[in-house]
Formats: C-alpha cells, sequence, structure tokens
C-alpha cells in the first residue's frame, strides 16, 4: 500500500489555520504600502523602487501582475502569503524527511503550521511568506545538488538562491549556512555535514571521494554567483535609502535577541517552547544539526552583528528561520512515541491560541493600539456631500491615513491639499500644498482624518496646515475610532 507523502499533512494544516478568518483583520499599515504599490503602473513602480523601496520592488511587481488578475481585496492581497506558508510547510516536512526521517518531517512541519507566527505572515500582504518558502525551497535543493550533482539541480538551486534574493535581501544571509555546509561537504564529505543521512532507498548516494566533493564545492560557487549580481544592484540601490525606509528602527541591544522567539513566532511562550524542543533536537542530532542549526544560528548572528552598527534589526526580517528551528524541534518530537509528539504539538497550539485570536482582530503591533481605517471611512461616507473634501495629520506618517481610507472609499472625497499625488512622485506619500490657506479657499466641507484620539481635533494639526483651518473653518461633530478621530468641518459663516 503506498504511503501518504510526508508532505500532506503539514501543508493541509497550515492551509486551514492560515485561511481560517484570512479577512477579519484589516489590512495594517505595510499592508496598505503593498496595496498602494501594487495597484501602480509597472513604470511609476520603477519610479518607487529608485526613490525608497528599492528592496521590495521586486515583490511589489508580483503583486502587481497578481492584482490585475484576482483583484485587490483583502483576501486577494493576502492569497500569496497563505499559499506560501503552507507550500513552506510541505517542503519543510521533504527537507526533515530527507536530513533525519519520514517523522522528523511530519512533526517539524505540523509544528510550523500552528505557530501563531505562521498564520501572521501567512496572512499578511508581504513578502516574508515567499522569502520563508524560498528559503526552504534553496536549503532543499541545495541538499539534493549535493546527494546527487547535477547541473539541473544547481540551476534550480541557483533560481531558487537568486528569487529569495529578491523577495527579501536579508534573507540571503541564509548562504553563509549553505556555504559553511559545503565547506564541510569538501573537506570531510557528505556524510560529515550531515547531508548523507539515511532516507529512503535509492535517495542517498554513497560517499564520493575528494575530486567529486571539490566539483561540489565549485557548482555552487557557480550557482551562487550569477544570484548574487543579479540581487547586488538591488543591495546598492536599498543601501541608499535605508536612511529613509528604516528611519524608525533602533540599533540592535542584546535583549532584542532574547526577543526574538517570541517576535518570530509572535508568541513570547510559544517561541520559548519552540527553542527548548529544537535545542533538544539539536543535541540528538548531532552532525546532521549542523545545516539546520546554521540556518537558524547565522543569519540572525549576522543580522544583529549588523544592527549593531547600522539600524537594521527588525525582528519579523528572520521569519525565513523558523522553519528550520522548527525542523529541530521535529527531530525532538521524533525520538519519542507518536501521540506524546503530537501533544507538543497541539499543547504549542493551544499556548498560542490567544495571539492567534488577536492576529485576526488587527496586525498592528501592540495588539491592544488597533487603527481601525475601515470604521473611519465608514464615518465619512455616511456623510459625504458632493464637494467634501478631506485632509490628513499627520500626511508623512508610516500610518498611511490617506491610503487606509482611500482603500475602503469607492469615492473618497477630493484630498484638498494634495499637490502631486504618491504615483507620480515615487514614493509612498503624496506632496501637499505649501499654501493651505489659497488650497482650501472655496471649500466649504472638509474631513479631517487625524491620527490618535484628540477631543479638540483642530488643536492637534501642527504648522500652517493647522492654521488655515483654524482660521477657517470650526468643527461639527467628532467621531473616535481606534487609533484615528474623524472630524467634520465646516466653514465659519464670516469667512
Amino acid at each position: 500500500m503506498r504511503r501518504v507523502p510526508v508532505w500532506l499533512a503539514p501543508a493541509l494544516l497550515t492551509l486551514a489555520v492560515t485561511v481560517t478568518g484570512l479577512g477579519s483583520a484589516q489590512l495594517w499599515r505595510d499592508e496598505l504600502a503593498t496595496w498602494s504599490a501594487a495597484t501602480r503602473s509597472p513604470h511609476d513602480l520603477a519610479r518607487l523602487a529608485g526613490t525608497i523601496d528599492a528592496a521590495t520592488g521586486p515583490y511589489y511587481l508580483l503583486m502587481h501582475g497578481w492584482t490585475a488578475v484576482v483583484g485587490d481585496s483583502t483576501i486577494a492581497l493576502r492569497v500569496p502569503a497563505v499559499l506560501a506558508m503552507t507550500v513552506a510547510a510541505g517542503l519543510l516536512a521533504v527537507l526533515g524527511a530527507w536530513l533525519v526521517d519520514r517523522r522528523t518531517g511530519l512533526f517539524a512541519g505540523l509544528l510550523f503550521a500552528v505557530l501563531p507566527g505562521t498564520s501572521r505572515y501567512g496572512q499578511e500582504a508581504r513578502p516574508y511568506a515567499l522569502a520563508t518558502m524560498l528559503a526552504v525551497l534553496g536549503t532543499l535543493l541545495l541538499v539534493s545538488a549535493l546527494r546527487r550533482p547535477s547541473w539541473a539541480r544547481w540551476a534550480g538551486y541557483a533560481a531558487a538562491v537568486a528569487a529569495l534574493g529578491l523577495i527579501h535581501l536579508i534573507a540571503l544571509t541564509l548562504l553563509a549556512a549553505h556555504a559553511l555546509v559545503v565547506l564541510l561537504v569538501w573537506w570531510r564529505g557528505p556524510g560529515a555535514a550531515g547531508i548523507n543521512a539515511p532516507v529512503a532507498a535509492g535517495i542517498v548516494d554513497p560517499a564520493d571521494g575528494g575530486a567529486g566533493r571539490d566539483r561540489r564545492v565549485w557548482r555552487w560557487v557557480v550557482a551562487v554567483v550569477p544570484a548574487v549580481l543579479l540581487v547586488s544592484p538591488l543591495l546598492v540601490e536599498a543601501r541608499a535609502q535605508r536612511s529613509r525606509q528604516l528611519n524608525w528602527v533602533d540599533l540592535a541591544r542584546l535583549d532584542d535577541l532574547t526577543a526574538l522567539p517570541g517576535g518570530v513566532t509572535q508568541s513570547s511562550v510559544v517561541g520559548g517552547l519552540l527553542v527548548g524542543v529544537a535545542a533538544l533536537g539539536a543535541a540528538r542530532l548531532g552532525r546532521r544539526a549542523l545545516l539546520p542549526v546554521s540556518a537558524v544560528l547565522l543569519p540572525v548572528l549576522l543580522l544583529f552583528a549588523a544592527g549593531t552598527v547600522v539600524a537594521l534589526w527588525v525582528p519579523r526580517y528572520l521569519v525565513f528561520v523558523v522553519p528550520f528551528a522548527c525542523l529541530l524541534a521535529g527531530a525532538a518530537l521524533a525520538a519519542v512515541a507518536a501521540p506524546a509528539a503530537l501533544v507538543v504539538v497541539v499543547l504549542a497550539g493551544l499556548l498560542g491560541l490567544p495571539d492567534q485570536t488577536a492576529l485576526r482582530r488587527t496586525h498592528e503591533w501592540p495588539r491592544s493600539a488597533p487603527v481601525d481605517y475601515a470604521g473611519a471611512a465608514r464615518v465619512i461616507a455616511d456623510g459625504q456631500r458632493p464637494g467634501d473634501a478631506v485632509v490628513y495629520s499627520p500626511r508623512q506618517s508610516w500610518l498611511f491615513l490617506d491610503l487606509g481610507i482611500e482603500y475602503h472609499l469607492d469615492d473618497p472625497p477630493r484630498d484638498v491639499l494634495v499637490t502631486e499625488d504618491e504615483a507620480r512622485r515615487g514614493d509612498l506619500w503624496a506632496a501637499e500644498c505649501p499654501q493651505p490657506a489659497q488650497c482650501l479657499a472655496g471649500t466649504t466641507r472638509v474631513w479631517l482624518v487625524i491620527s490618535g484620539r484628540h477631543a479638540e481635533p483642530l488643536a492637534a494639526v501642527t504648522g500652517a496646515k493647522g492654521d488655515a483651518l483654524r482660521a477657517d473653518f470650526t468643527v461639527a461633530q467628532v467621531w473616535q475610532r481606534p487609533g484615528l478621530t474623524v472630524a467634520l468641518l465646516t466653514s465659519r459663516p464670516n469667512r
């Protein structure tokens, strides 16, 4: 009787978990940036990549093609991430089976499926799920090429590495782990690197001689060099844009390392459980742990070291290492009886259930501070009249107030202060009128949208924009929504 493929249960479980409540949380600020970029023309996307968001440019181009086919609803924007996490879980199970055994692959994939972080980034219209999938795929193809070298296998590996770099530059730190394994294969042979672990009959080649190992090294170099050359222009451009793109990031501190497991799994308690079980798995595997251990530790340490000098440390950038931690944990679970292993998987799911529930309410962090763009948009839609205008404060904010309101309104009020929109500027923010009083002239009703909760909304608007609004308008009504204040302003009678 034919056995059930080892990837099937993890993939189906991941799919079931990630599609549950897929559209419950509204798009958050980063996803609004994805929507804004993906709905632009390729020419406008190229301009955007040249000003602020080169690192995410290839992902935006991919999403441009996707939205052109399936639309830009919340669910449509998130489906690519769902599919990527589903495939990642299946590939992880196969990788575990190749490196250790079927039980390891199965439990690694099941554990990965129930992590809150898998849902969080599998329900987000951002590149992290795709990077996770490509990281596992690239590693799987590396193992395949090291075991049974052929140019076709190395070409597949090269394509996966190039795609990984284009989707998520930080994920290329995974190449440090790959390089370590390849060098050990060259020095001591595949068995010393844990690559020749026994699996299904006919999969593993006998250890070859020094000449064969030497060819593996050079084929790896040949596979990696084109990917590096392809990604290098993107890296150079992204480096030049770092001060704008990451101006909200602080230098890394030692306590950031201790918080990382909770950050990438979206649950401190589940992250701690994963680290503990993974450590047991690493001890059990011995030399076979080299690849998954280095795939976890080297990217983390490299980004942390860089982050102490340059502001780069963002925990979600390292989501792609989580499957390899799950592989180590799967090895520990495979050493105990199946019912006991399943209890641990279920326990991880139950411990993460509060976070699973919370992230389906909002993707904002902290989750106790959601931003209700949809609620603010409904207020405007219910009271809007022809000729109404809208003003946002602040405009240059990572909250993207204008994008959040526009996404939820089919016919938004005229953005009266805009002189050049985001697409024309090649930016994520529109340019506003330098003389707001002149641009507001002739307007009788203004919808003012402000970040935060304000009893006196006009007093919260700073600069010339606030002066112009206070001089010519009065507050007719105020609505409070989570994270936002909406006020209807009407012109003064003596204006």
